[in-house]
This record gives structure tokens, C-alpha cells and sequence, in this order.
């Protein structure tokens, strides 16, 4: 029954995006989308191209990573047919957990499919797909000391906590300039400026050990993207007034220290939201 129903749902989803391929007399095979473009409603249209063979030879791993980036720009319905491609591997490979996450945040958006799907997808855990996360960008791996070795780090450590490399390098330059022994007068201590109390709670024993401190950092940020929904503003203000502060003003805090710190986090990563897992365990 399952398999019928999911071709039900595309039967009825790609008549309208064939429909809009193909209006302005311009057919499918023949219009000049760019995997380049920045507009997700074209690459949505290149990536069903891809996937269903219409003028190019079949690519379903183009079509995914098509699909992927006007996924992260917040489209739907992109969300939606990449959701599909890992329901069905299609171009990755078959990952339920997965599929249900972008079936859910296409669904978040009101998207009637997805939310039809979202109900049918047996998930065992939240798993975000690792093509939504992006590495650090070169401005910011490229700040100070030692950039090699805790860039490294960062790409290895942060997708096992599910964070995104770029947000822990913001974090780390915003909060010690990748100094390994910074220590401010409130005692927070190493690269990401853990107080022995967070470092306590995060199971970190050596805040100026450069993968220890990164490793409790991670925990914490995890933590805290689960409990503000993944809202990167309040993540960042509760990285630096701590989350009750947070939780007490019912926003950003007041402060200028607060307010300034957010500021200069969000210059360096510039999405609002971040994927979150819906529970945490410890912290």
C-alpha cells in the first residue's frame, strides 16, 4: 500500500512542475537553467530534468544534490522531492530517518505531500542529510592560529554532533580568536571559552585540550539547538548569557555585550536556523 500511495503523490506533484518547465513555449529539454542559478525554483525544474531523463541522460545523484541546494534555501517542495529520493535511493542512499526529517520540514511550511509522506515514513531516529551542511568558509578558517589543525578538528568532530562546521567556526572565532589557552576574567577557558560548570556538565576534563574543549562546545551546541527549535540568534545569546537568561527575557537579553556577541556571530554565519534534533540526551 505504501508504494502505491507514494506514486500516487508524485503522479500528482509533477504535472505541475512539468507545467511550469514547459510554459513560455520553452519545453523541458530545452530550457537554460544553471545548476549555478540561485533561484530554487529553477534548479527544481533542472533537478527533474536530471531524474526523469527529459533531454539529458538520467543523473539521479546531480538531481539530489540539485535538490539539496534549493533545499537549503528554504524551498518546500525541494525538500520534498529529496525527501523522496532518500525514501526510495534514489541518487543517495535509502535512509528512511532521513527522508522523514525533510518530509517534516517541508511539512513545517504547510506542504500537503510532504505531510502525507511524513505520516507513511517509518523513522528510528532524526538524521539530517550531510549535504545540507556546508564547511567553514575561507574568511573565517583563515583568522589566526592554529587555522590548519582546529579546522581540521572541526570537520571531523562537529557532523558528529550534527552541527554545522561554519557555526562552530564562527562561534570559536567570536569567542577566543582560536586561541587554544584563551582565558577570560570569568574563567571561561579554551577555544570555544567553556566556564568550568558548562565544561562539568559536558563531561569536558581539559578545557584547554583543543579536541576536548571542541567535543563539550559541540555538546553544548547541540543542546542548545534542540531547546531554542534551532533559532541561531538565540542560540548564539544563550552561548553567551546562558539559556535561562534567554529563556527569561523570551529573547535576545538586553545587554550589549549579548546583543553585540549575536551580532558579530551572525556576520560570520548568515542563516537563521540550523537543523535540530526534537530531543537531546544529557545537558
Amino acid at each position: 500500500m505504501f508504494k502505491y500511495l507514494k506514486l500516487f503523490i508524485l503522479l500528482s506533484v509533477l504535472p505541475y512542475w512539468h507545467g511550469h518547465a514547459m510554459a513560455d513555449n520553452n519545453m523541458l529539454v530545452s530550457f537554460p537553467y544553471s545548476s549555478n542559478s540561485e533561484n530554487p525554483r529553477e534548479l527544481i525544474l533542472l533537478a527533474l530534468k536530471y531524474e526523469h531523463a527529459e533531454g539529458v541522460p538520467r543523473n539521479n545523484a546531480k538531481a539530489a544534490t540539485l535538490y539539496c541546494k534549493a533545499a537549503k534555501m528554504g524551498d518546500a517542495d525541494a525538500q520534498f522531492f529529496l525527501g523522496w529520493m532518500y525514501a526510495n535511493g534514489r541518487g543517495v542512499s535509502k535512509n528512511d530517518n532521513v527522508a522523514s526529517f525533510l518530509f517534516a520540514m517541508a511539512a513545517k511550511q504547510g506542504h500537503t505531500h510532504a505531510q502525507k509522506m511524513k505520516r507513511y515514513t517509518l523513522a528510528t531516529e532524526t538524521s539530517f542529510p550531510s549535504c545540507l551542511l556546508k564547511p567553514a568558509p575561507q574568511q573565517v578558517r583563515n583568522l589566526s592560529y592554529p587555522k590548519n589543525y582546529i579546522s581540521r578538528l572541526v570537520d571531523k568532530l562537529a557532523p558528529l554532533y550534527e552541527v554545522d562546521p561554519q557555526f562552530v567556526m564562527a562561534i570559536i572565532s567570536v569567542e577566543s580568536g582560536f586561541n587554544v589557552h584563551a582565558r577570560s576574567p570569568k574563567n571561561a577557558q579554551g577555544l570555544m571559552q567553556l566556564i568550568p560548570a558548562t565544561a562539568k556538565r559536558f563531561h569536558v576534563k581539559n578545557s584547554f585540550d583543543a579536541e576536548d574543549n571542541i567535543k563539550g562546545g559541540l555538546a553544548y551546541l547541540r543542546w542548545l539547538l534542540t531547546f531554542f527549535k534551532g533559532d541561531v540568534s538565540l542560540v548564539a545569546a544563550a552561548y553567551n548569557a546562558g539559556e535561562g537568561t534567554v529563556k527569561r527575557y523570551n529573547g535576545i537579553p538586553p545587554y550589549p555585550e549579548t546583543r553585540n556577541y549575536v551580532r558579530k556571530i551572525r556576520r560570520l554565519y548568515k542563516k537563521r536556523t540550523h537543523p535540530y534534533r526534537p530531543r537531546v540526551i544529557g545537558g
